[in-house]
């Protein structure tokens, strides 16, 4: 597993947090609200490409 790859949800999750933050205190909540849910899926994307990653490496493995 990629160090990487843990620093780069790490970044996001310090980016969006920070964000979410300044966002709520000017009072626009529903755009921190969104800006969650964007870094989420974005996140999600990352995993589930590595995920298929995985699969793949398994599948010739076991040439299937």
């Amino acid at each position: 597993m990629d160090i990487d790859l843990i620093f780069k949800i790490a970044a996001v999750g310090i980016l969006v947090a920070v964000l979410n933050i300044l966002l709520q205190r000017a009072g626009r909540d529903e755009q921190a609200l969104m800006t969650t849910i964007t870094a989420l899926v974005v996140v999600l994307m990352i995993v589930v490409q590595k995920i298929s990653e995985l699969f793949s490496i398994i599948k010739g493995l076991f040439d299937l």
